[in-house]
């Protein structure tokens, strides 16, 4: 422990009444997230500046917001200190001698603890995740299936990184010839090759649901190391924080459908090496190791990334405004480590940045698709779908859709996070939180301000959202940025409840939890739903195909992969991509061309779009000669060298009679139908 933090700490805390060797020594940083009793420290020893690159921004002392320090100091006296707030009360009112004990989790260390707390956190991503790992490649998430898939397409992808080679930023194994730029489609490189050996031996369908299940729990866990090391010294105020950041309604939105969305994990710590640039002596190297976490985290999440440097940007600014004299010590370490990183995380990062907005098939903003999500004002007072007291119904037009509920505190949560900002308003990081939450809440409505679906005026996202970066942005997203400042809040309040020097500290205790239950358990997380899915073909985890695909060849399913239809997408994932399909579910230029505004899907393929029709409605069209020669053109352009159509693919006797309308009678194979085109493709014919 440094001076600067020995002179941080205020009198022994329950906690800490026992030797250092047996008991949790938690640490009270210097600076910008030291609570009220690093701040009010009356210590008299000479001021030095703390040579500890974990402190951050060092600031005149607060006001306490107990009572107000005495103008003049009182005489001392030889009595030894007596702690400020006991760890246990001395002894009963009637005088009996009382046992010193302590409570059985203030005798475990420090990293029993901790296992303690991640072994509840990792309980309760299996209790979520537990539906889909009954059957991992039999089941997914109810009402949008395409996200799934198309990750673990990118999982297989990285299987062949690893394995053969090949180029990770760009594939044409799907949506051949065009191919895919995978550093514009959120790859997840950084989650998928570490997952390698467990995709080779399980498949990526069992890659997938590890991800979603050590992305909550790894995120919860690392705000929790955290918050338990910077900002509180109460192992419960940090396991509440933690466990909100890990498993807040808009993480379970997520979870179903985005591990690159929960996967979360670095985001604490980028936050805090920014925070410790504010006061460090090792600008350069702390620069260094920020930009080693953002070049991690761009290949999981960028648009997380770009969200942290959004917050963390807007919270630093929201402490200068109320204490400019923070400035004079700040900026020159700030600075140069921000100019550090920069100028690392860039040469890291300057070659994939380049294919992901200049490569082939690159594209510039957004589908309109999605470019106007937003939060309804409505929805930060409901519960979320995946949590104890959500409803899918009554969330309907509340959120773009159930992947994206990323508000949904409810009500009790909602006035509770009001109320700890009003009781905490004296404190200067309380006021920065509120700030940073509170804007980013606004930015989530999105174009529109609306309640109940019925809108209101225009947003002030509808300025921002042609801005470059922005214009890449999903506005209803920011929203996960207010679910962390109300995990941050909650860790706050947590703290300073336990501290208080109340007759009956017991009673305060007891409220703090019965508070914390009556906010959260509405939004405790529930299993997430999950439906049954067709299993890849036997025909396709035989190997029957090979006899047909060559390298330059591709294989058709039908209906043709787009965003409504990527059972192709899992088909080629089984097979780590062994072979290459047309179509699938990706961003991409709207015409095909680099720099084109973005839309779900490659070229439209107007045969692909009537074959979806027939697998949809069940209802065979009526073709003519010149729709015929269109379907044979498309097969030479995708270089097709056979067809196949599930026997239990829905309407699968409809598309079967539409297909061999096209190009004539298939056959059979084990649990598939069979075209094979060769002759028709073959561009030597």
């Amino acid at each position: 422990m440094t001076p600067a933090e020995s002179r941080a700490l205020p009198a022994p805390h329950p906690e800490a009444a026992a030797g250092s060797d047996e008991m949790v020594s938690y640490r009270t940083p210097v600076g910008l997230l030291a609570g009220p009793a690093a701040l009010t420290s009356t210590s008299t020893a000479p001021v030095e500046a703390p040579d500890d690159t974990d402190a951050t921004l060092a600031a005149p002392a607060e006001a306490p917001t107990e009572a107000p320090a005495p103008t003049e100091a009182p005489a001392p006296t030889e009595a030894p200190a007596e702690p400020a707030v006991p760890a246990e009360p001395a002894g009963p009112a009637d005088g009996t001698p009382a046992v010193p004990t302590r409570a059985w989790w203030r005798r475990w260390t420090r990293r029993r603890q901790h296992l303690a707390v991640g072994g509840l956190f990792l309980l309760a991503a299996l209790w979520v995740t537990s539906r889909i790992w009954l059957d991992p490649s039999g089941r997914v998430a109810s009402l949008y299936t395409g996200d799934p898939a198309q990750v673990q397409f990118f999982l297989a992808h990285s299987v062949r990184v690893v394995l053969h080679g090949e180029y990770p930023f760009y594939t044409e194994q799907f949506n051949y010839p065009d191919g895919v730029n995978l550093m514009a489609n959120t790859a997840v490189l950084a989650l998928g090759i570490p997952m390698v050996p467990v995709t080779l031996l399980f498949g990526p369908a069992v890659s997938f649901v590890l991800l979603v299940t050590l992305g909550l729990a790894g995120t919860a866990m690392a705000w929790y190391l955290m918050l338990s090391r910077h900002l509180v010294r109460t192992p419960l105020a940090a396991a509440v924080g933690g466990w909100f950041c890990g498993f807040s309604p808009a993480m379970l939105s997520h979870a179903s459908w985005h591990p690159n969305i929960i996967s979360q994990f670095l985001l604490p710590f980028i936050v805090w090496r920014v925070l410790v640039l504010t006061r460090s002596r090792r600008p350069v190297l702390d620069g260094a190791l920020l930009a080693l976490l953002v070049t991690v985290q761009a290949f999981i999440n960028e648009e997380i990334l770009l969200f942290t440097a959004l917050a963390c940007g807007v919270f630093l600014l929201a402490v200068l405004v109320q204490e400019p004299a923070r400035w004079r010590t700040a900026w020159r370490p700030l600075g140069a480590g921000v100019v550090t990183c920069g100028l690392l995380a860039g040469a890291l990062l300057a070659y994939p940045l380049y294919v992901q907005f200049a490569g082939p098939m690159a594209y510039h903003g957004l589908s309109d698709a999605v470019k106007d999500y937003g939060n309804d004002i409505a929805a930060f007072f409901a519960p979320g779908s995946p949590t104890l007291g959500g409803n899918q119904r009554a969330n309907i037009n509340l959120a773009p859709n159930y992947s994206e509920e990323n508000a949904f505190f409810g009500w009790s949560l909602s006035l509770l996070a009001i109320g700890i900002v009003v009781w905490l308003r004296r404190e200067l990081i309380v006021r920065a939180l509120a700030v940073t939450g509170l804007l980013f809440a606004v930015l989530s409505l999105g174009e529109r301000v609306s309640w109940w679906d019925r809108e209101l005026v225009s947003g002030p996202w509808q300025w921002l959202v042609h801005l470059p970066l922005l214009d890449a942005v999903v506005p209803t997203r920011f929203g996960l940025i207010t679910s962390v400042v109300i995990g941050l809040l909650l860790a706050l309040a947590v703290e300073r409840a336990w501290a208080l020097r109340a007759a009956d500290r017991r009673t305060v205790r007891v409220l703090t939890a019965a508070g914390l239950a009556f906010a959260l358990l509405p939004i405790a997380p529930m299993p997430l739903r999950m439906v049954g899915r067709p299993p890849v073909p036997d025909f396709i985890t035989a190997d029957r195909w090979r006899a047909y695909v060559g390298p330059d060849q591709t294989l058709v399913p039908i209906p043709v992969p787009s965003m409504g239809n990527t059972h192709g997408m899992r088909w080629a994932a089984a097979t780590n991509l062994d072979f290459k399909i047309p179509g699938g579910y990706f961003l991409a230029p709207r015409n095909g061309n680099t720099g084109d505004a973005g839309r779900f899907g490659g070229r439209p393929s107007g045969v692909g779009q009537m074959l979806e029709e027939v697998a949809t409605t069940g209802r065979t069209p009526k073709l003519d000669d010149r729709q015929r020669r269109r379907f044979t053109d498309e097969l030479r352009h995708w270089r097709a060298a056979i067809l196949v159509l599930p026997v239990r693919q829905q309407n699968a006797e409809p598309l079967r009679r539409t297909v061999e309308e096209l190009v004539g009678p298939g056959r059979q194979e084990l649990d598939v139908w069979v075209w094979d085109v060769r002759a028709l493709t073959d561009r030597s014919v």
